[in-house]
């Protein structure tokens, strides 16, 4: 009996080491965010590299090989080229393009409250 609940203890407790070990982000398996991160870095690299995309000023996240792009632009043509970049990234299945351009205005205010 003493060796079935020893043995019991074991499985149990292998068991709850192998769920530990699972990716719980959005149900993603180990495999996919790995390939997520890849992709995302990936994306940040083609950003650092372009000259006409701020890599500071625009957020990826990937999800199930969806890039998603969060932050602020200068212009519409910053926006458009980081959707670009981004969907020229193998593995991107999706472009969600979610960068808000920055206003003149909200910039010049924006300088106006520094000084």
């Amino acid at each position: 009996m003493r060796t079935l609940i020893q043995a019991f203890v074991v499985a149990v407790a292998l068991g709850c080491g192998v769920a530990g070990c699972a990716v719980t982000k959005g149900q993603e398996t180990t495999g996919q965010y790995v390939d997520d991160a890849t992709i995302t870095s990936r994306v940040k690299t083609r950003f650092a590299k372009d000259p006409t995309v701020s890599a500071m000023r625009i957020h990826v996240d990937t999800m199930k090989g969806v890039v998603q792009l969060t932050g602020s632009a200068k212009s519409d043509a910053e926006r458009e080229q980081a959707a670009q970049l981004a969907s020229a990234v193998p593995g991107v299945t999706q472009v969600q393009n979610d960068i808000k351009v920055e206003s003149a205005t909200s910039e010049s205010n924006s300088n106006n409250n520094r000084q």
